[in-house]
């Protein structure tokens, strides 16, 4: 399988968005309060997009859209930064698509000299928690919120890079 990255191009902000939306409708009941919480926030980063601070990926198969990843930069001198966007779709799980997509951005991260990365999730996501988890990223946060028309046990992941 040829796994290609790129950046950001037309229509990929709706792609991302909508998969989100379908991918946690179907699979955990979100609301459209997550798709409008992931359009608006996903706009508002390539809106102030900055290449010397925040990383953007698509990756495609085949000229098909295959998944996404963000390094958030913008309060990275005083939270870290963020890992956001993670997604790849259900047909193209399993293939080393999301691995590749993870690796890049914490490449970039240490790239920059970024010293610390974290993400928000929720329990439940196995096979991305494993992937994290591989990275060296660790269960730092977990508590229950209503949110998006669920209640769900939200988590924060962390790595901390070596110097």
């Amino acid at each position: 399988m040829n796994i290609r990255l790129k950046g950001c191009y037309p229509g990929a902000i709706g792609k991302i968005t909508e998969l989100h939306a379908t991918y946690y409708y179907k699979n955990w009941g979100f609301d459209v309060s997550f798709e409008t919480q992931v359009g608006r926030e996903l706009s508002e980063f390539i809106s102030g997009f900055e290449e010397e601070r925040d990383g953007f990926w698509i990756a495609a198969v085949d000229g098909q859209f295959a998944g996404s990843i963000a390094i958030d930069g913008r309060r990275g001198n005083v939270d870290g930064v963020r890992l956001r966007w993670f997604i790849v779709p259900p047909e193209y799980q399993g293939k080393g698509i999301g691995r590749t997509l993870l690796r890049t951005a914490l490449t970039f991260c240490k790239n920059i000299g970024y010293t610390y990365v974290y993400l928000w999730t929720f329990k439940g996501l196995d096979a991305a928690r494993a992937l994290y988890e591989a990275e060296g990223f660790r269960l730092r946060e977990e508590h229950n919120v209503k949110q998006w028309g669920n209640v769900i046990a939200e988590q924060k992941f962390v790595l901390q890079f070596e110097n």
